[in-house]
């Protein structure tokens, strides 16, 4: 078996990156709910602005959290909207919605306003939405990018192919990354593709995500516990990024937005499975990246193709730039 190596992916011209740079000083925060999906969306456009985050996270008590975004926010979580305030807030998360909003009215309207994902609140959540295009949400203050924002460059991506993980860089190739999500509605049974990729002659390494149940888990180390096969559940340092860059092929679950535009960032066929039961939001999303030429559903053998990586976030991140400076220079 012999695949081709895989595709390292254009680096942004010094103009783009240069375009989504803000006036030295411009201070950021981010609000978080501690989810990684969230704050990866939100530190991946920090990193493309070129700003170090101040990052402050809401963990709002009941019933707070259970009436968000429409509640007022935790008198507990008031660091996240206290002074000194911000130039630019990012935010992620519908219990993240009630501190961004009172950081605007805090601030006396002085900080720009950014949420990412589509608030149930509307289109004055924030000065800016990123709103992925699958959620079909439209207004002048949108920005509706194909993929979510995330934190694949294509210089991290080369740093871990230069420098991959010792436990990736013993299995032979060719490899094969499996990410894994809620696998819980995958007719597919994981751990068996698993045994036939290594039995037909490649290696596997798997990573699971805080949504994957113990059960498919179990699964997935008993399929992987032998040559060729590695599944890292928690231990040492986490080989996510090195999984991606060293990655021939990626099978990945459906069932998550991130996981699945992260994977088309690598410019490396991505094969996805489809959950069971698919959302229409989902189903959207999927076939235009299919469209696009990035991903096939897995029809159970693999396809040989290639694309350009397809990656958002430093588009988001020049309009973010763009919108801010326009919001700066209001009187």
């Amino acid at each position: 078996m012999t695949w081709p190596a895989p595709h390292p992916g254009p680096l942004p011209a010094s103009g783009e990156r240069e375009s989504n740079r803000l006036p030295a000083g411009t201070t950021l925060r981010i609000l978080s709910d501690g989810r990684a999906g969230h704050e990866a969306q939100t530190l991946g456009l920090a990193e493309a602005l070129g700003l170090t985050p101040d990052i402050r996270r809401v963990s709002p008590r009941h019933p707070y959290d259970w009436l968000a975004p429409f509640a007022p926010p935790d008198p507990r979580d008031a660091d996240a909207f206290a002074p000194p305030y911000p130039d630019i807030a990012l935010a992620a998360g519908r219990r993240t919605i009630p501190a961004l909003r009172r950081l605007k009215r805090a601030s006396g309207g002085r900080t720009f306003t950014v949420y990412v994902n589509r608030p149930a609140t509307g289109l004055d959540t924030a000065d800016l939405i990123v709103a992925p295009r699958h959620d079909g949400l439209k207004g002048p203050n949108v920005v509706t990018p194909l993929t979510p924002p995330n934190r694949v460059t294509p210089e991290r991506l080369a740093a871990a192919r230069d420098a991959p993980d010792p436990r990736i860089a013993d299995l032979p190739r060719p490899r094969v990354a499996m990410l894994i999500g809620d696998a819980s509605g995958i007719v597919q049974d994981l751990d068996y593709i698993a045994s036939v990729l290594i039995a037909s002659g490649a290696s596997v390494m798997a990573t699971p995500s805080r949504r994957t149940s113990e059960e498919t888990r179990a699964a997935m180390r008993a399929a992987l516990d032998q040559p060729f096969g590695w599944f890292w559940d928690g231990e040492g340092e986490n080989p996510y990024f090195s999984m991606l860059a060293n990655a021939d092929r990626l099978i990945v679950t459906g069932d998550s937005v991130n996981m699945v535009g992260e994977a088309v960032a690598t410019g490396v066929p991505v094969h996805v499975i489809e959950p069971y039961v698919t959302r229409r939001k989902l189903t959207t999303y999927l076939k235009a990246l299919e469209s696009a030429g990035a991903i096939r559903i897995w029809p159970c053998r693999f396809d040989d193709w290639t694309y350009p990586p397809i990656n958002s976030t430093h588009v988001v991140a020049r309009k973010i730039a763009k919108a801010y400076a326009a919001f700066d220079a209001l009187p």
